[in-house]
């Protein structure tokens, strides 16, 4: 059986959960503390320490730098599931790059505001020392207290998402490929918390993601 070893709020992590689900494969997955890589590292071969990673058989496979699909595509070809074909080579890697840059860059903001109800109590203290160690001592705060202007600019780099869903159903065309899937995996990062919706003046892209939540 496929193990995803994740955090069960990171949108990396949530867009290869969505893959298995739709894939309709069994899988589990295994949540590992925020501040303790060592399962990861013993599994990796002290290669990696991020998630997620994936654990099939006598397999492990992960991320090999920060624009890599690694995991994606390697569940792609073992279970044939028409998520990177030809003819969209490039246009996805310009997509799922602003995907993971400018969209993620608000989505974990906004679902940081409320760390402290999604991150278990015993991992709090490494969970802000790793986010203040990125992003400069009081972060976290200042996200809150930025809330309003992180959510316009989060409906700013959405627009293109609900432009592009004027033609068919999906983003690229009418079944979902893996830019589908990763962004889905981002917006699920904002969702998480429960304290926050899509823009509400995207309509195009809130029915896309209830498609998306129901393939």
């Amino acid at each position: 059986m496929i193990e995803l070893i994740q955090f069960p709020w990171s949108p990396y992590c949530l867009v290869q959960k969505r893959i298995l689900e739709f894939a309709r494969t069994r899988f589990k997955t295994v949540n590992i503390p925020v501040n303790d890589r060592s399962r990861v590292w013993r599994m990796t071969r002290q290669r990696y320490y991020q998630v997620p990673v994936l654990r099939d058989g006598r397999n492990t496979v992960f991320e090999t730098d920060d624009d890599s699909q690694v995991i994606a595509k390697y569940l792609d070809e073992k279970l044939q599931l028409g998520l990177f074909p030809p003819r969209f080579e490039g246009l996805q890697t310009l997509v799922w790059r602003h995907v993971e840059h400018e969209v993620e860059g608000f989505t974990f903001r906004l679902n940081d505001i409320h760390w402290r109800e999604v991150v278990p109590k015993a991992d709090w203290l490494g969970y802000v020392r790793h986010k203040e160690r990125r992003f400069g001592r009081g972060c976290l705060a200042a996200w809150a207290a930025e809330s309003d202007s992180l959510l316009a600019g989060l409906a700013r780099v959405l627009r293109p998402y609900e432009d592009m869903l004027l033609a068919h159903p999906f983003l690229l065309d009418d079944r979902p490929r893996f830019v589908d899937f990763n962004l889905f995996g981002m917006l699920a990062n904002l969702l998480y918390s429960g304290h926050h919706t899509l823009p509400p003046a995207l309509s195009r892209l809130g029915e896309w993601h209830r498609r998306m939540g129901n393939i």
